[in-house]
């Protein structure tokens, strides 16, 4: 077997081969006088898709590539550094197996100093403009590094229909972590600096971070770690900023994984972050706003208050809600009827958070606007105000320690009041909680002031509600009683009927 391999080995090269130039040519000489190594030839892989220019990757089926130092770039001379970084790009395309820590230390070891010295590189500016076959080898080096199979989550079984309590209990769970994250750092590290270069032609780079990049870029999103999901927040944000050709792509392909979490999974685990980009992106839109914004509004973030995991991500959902009603004051009636359809029922948590952004927006709503949607707004506030769970019945309350929300509600107070009035009344006669209670006073006493004479006529009219009801409560009981009265008459006219037979 040995003499095949050496065989194979010394064939004499085709005219293609020799004809085709190979920006690894040196690298491939340079490797060929080195004795294999069997260790780092089994423990390596590296991906497979490079261009027919490029020298074998380095797999354990062709270990004539080892793993070795190379010369520093700052010390090889100006017109061999693009091969010198061409080699390094090589042995940065290995991907180890870090499931056992011991294997392939060495190796692992030569790949991180390398990754540390094509970062520095970079970021200092010494590398210049690199030239196009070297940004393609780049990002084929980062593709290789960065897209694969991420493990699935702990939370992907409770979150999908796998149990009533196991969503609280993988909650509380630590976060995987990605043993490769030494060298994934260093990569996206890599990746960030070299997207951020005032060197990096975009015309250029957009060849090789295309469509199909950002895509598989996207997909990583879902990924249990936190410091990865980080550097993808930042990078994706560059790549928006400054590839203007991507910008509708990116937006769209966000879209779709709102989609297909909103409908299909719930579960997600980076949906926080893809919020934290829109609201940037939000908050940079130009005026008047686009019909395809709208929509994204309507479709995809509004319908993110549906699921029940929403409080992982709330705050940053609320943010590019308030964003939207702050570029476009006419929003406002859209994105508090789209709140009021979904508002929870029986979550309290999650009503709290919804009172919370209803405050935010609110804030910014003009009175206009708040006419159209006040009716339907504050009957469910007097729900929330009867809440049992004392959070939501003391949030809803809150609501009027805001200025500019007292200011709306003292001019539509025609309207308002007789809608709150019967609520209020419900928590100071009977709710549990001292707090509420004092708190509803505050408020019955801030409306007896701002308009004394209707507050006594929804005083009035609460009285006569009462009564009447009270009055068919009565009458209802009396009904209920004859017809016991005739049951029992009846039951013993039967049981004398029975006697004398």
């Amino acid at each position: 077997m040995f003499h095949k391999i050496i065989k194979r080995g010394s064939r004499k090269p085709s005219k293609s081969d020799v004809s085709e130039p190979s920006i690894y040519s040196s690298s491939s000489a340079a490797a060929s006088t080195r004795p294999p190594s069997s260790e780092a030839a089994a423990s390596v892989t590296v991906n497979n898709s490079s261009r027919s220019t490029v020298s074998p990757p380095l797999t354990s089926s062709n270990p004539s590539l080892p793993i070795e130092p190379l010369p520093l770039l700052r010390e090889a001379p100006a017109q061999e550094r693009p091969s010198l970084f061409s080699r390094k790009l090589v042995i940065c395309s290995a991907v180890f197996d870090f499931s056992d820590v011991l294997r392939s230390a060495r190796e692992k070891e030569l790949k991180r100093q390398t990754l540390l010295e094509l970062v520095d590189f970079v970021q200092s500016g010494s590398s210049g403009k690199l030239p196009y076959y070297l940004q393609d080898e780049l990002i084929r080096m980062v593709s290789a590094n960065i897209f694969r199979c991420l493990p699935p989550s702990p939370t992907s079984e409770a979150t999908t229909g796998g149990g009533g309590g196991g969503g609280a209990d993988a909650e509380d769970e630590d976060p995987y972590l990605e043993p490769s994250w030494p060298h994934l750092a260093l990569v996206y590290e890599l990746l960030l600096r070299f997207v951020v270069s005032s060197d990096t032609d975009t015309k250029v780079a957009k060849r090789y971070i295309d469509h199909s990049f950002v895509l598989k870029f996207l997909d990583l999103f879902d990924s249990e770690d936190p410091r990865e999901r980080e550097y993808l927040k930042t990078i994706l944000h560059r790549i928006y900023g400054k590839f203007m050709v991507h910008r509708p792509f990116i937006r769209k392909a966000i879209n779709n994984i709102f989609y297909r979490f909103i409908f299909e999974t719930e579960r997600h685990s980076g949906i926080g972050e893809l919020l934290e980009i829109l609201g940037s992106i939000i908050n940079g839109f130009a005026l008047p706003m686009k019909e395809e914004h709208k929509l994204f509004l309507v479709r995809a973030l509004i319908p993110l208050h549906k699921p029940k995991v929403v409080g992982g991500y709330h705050q940053q959902l609320s943010y590019c809600i308030t964003q939207f009603v702050e570029k476009d004051y006419k929003l406002a009636d859209t994105v508090i009827r789209g709140l009021l359809k979904y508002w929870p029922v029986t979550n309290c948590q999650k009503e709290v958070l919804f009172l919370g952004e209803l405050e935010e927006i609110l804030e910014v709503t003009q009175s206009a606007e708040f006419q159209r949607c006040m009716v339907p707004l504050f009957r469910q506030i007097g729900r929330c105000l009867n809440s049992s769970h004392f959070q939501v019945s003391e949030r809803a309350l809150f609501l009027w320690n805001n200025d500019h929300i007292v200011s709306l509600i003292a001019q539509n107070r025609s309207v308002i009041f007789p809608i709150i009035y019967e609520a209020l009344e419900r928590n100071i006669q009977s709710h549990w909680n001292q707090a509420v209670h004092g708190l509803t006073t505050n408020v019955r006493k801030m409306f007896l002031e701002m308009d004394s004479d209707l507050f006594e006529e929804c005083q009035r009219q609460y009285a006569e509600k009462e009564a009447k009801s009270k009055a068919l409560q009565e009458q209802r009981e009396l009904a209920w009683k004859r017809l016991e009265d005739v049951a029992a008459r009846a039951a013993a006219a039967s049981d004398d009927m029975v006697m004398v037979n």
